[in-house]
């Protein structure tokens, strides 16, 4: 059994804009890292149920890398719910409140990392993910 995380933010921008945004590749690549010296150089993601997500997140200095991904189980406009090849689950709820959008994220933690730190890192692209929209969606 995992332990479950949470993260959201508050976005002032529409749902649609946010939903976009969250799920377009291109979009991906800009804001899809924690830290200013990581990025995400590739994205890919055929958004449906059975389709499947690759992200590649690297340190800028080339030092180390992965690629995060994982197969949707649950597409809809306000929910997006996927597992990872481990097994770890996520979900993505995002409601609209007219002026804002509420971005809701639960996660499964890993077992290396702890989990004050999981949550950090999540958060903090999460953080990311609200400035880009906000500046420039």
């Amino acid at each position: 059994m995992f332990h479950k995380i949470e993260v959201i933010s508050k976005i002032f921008r529409p749902l649609e804009v946010v939903y976009e945004a969250y799920n377009h590749p291109d979009d991906v690549t800009k804001w899809n890292h924690a830290s200013d010296d990581w990025h995400s150089p590739h994205a890919e993601n055929d958004l449906r149920v059975g389709g499947s997500f690759k992200y590649r997140m690297e340190a800028k200095d080339g030092s180390f890398g992965f690629d995060f991904g994982g197969v949707y189980d649950v597409v809809t406009h306000d929910r997006i719910f996927y597992h990872m090849s481990d097994g770890r689950e996520v979900e993505v709820k995002f409601k609209n409140y007219g002026d804002y959008t509420i971005v809701h994220i639960t996660f499964d933690a890993e077992k290396t990392n702890p989990i004050d730190l999981q949550k950090e890192g999540w958060q903090s692209i999460l953080d990311n993910f609200k400035r880009y929209v906000e500046t420039y969606k």
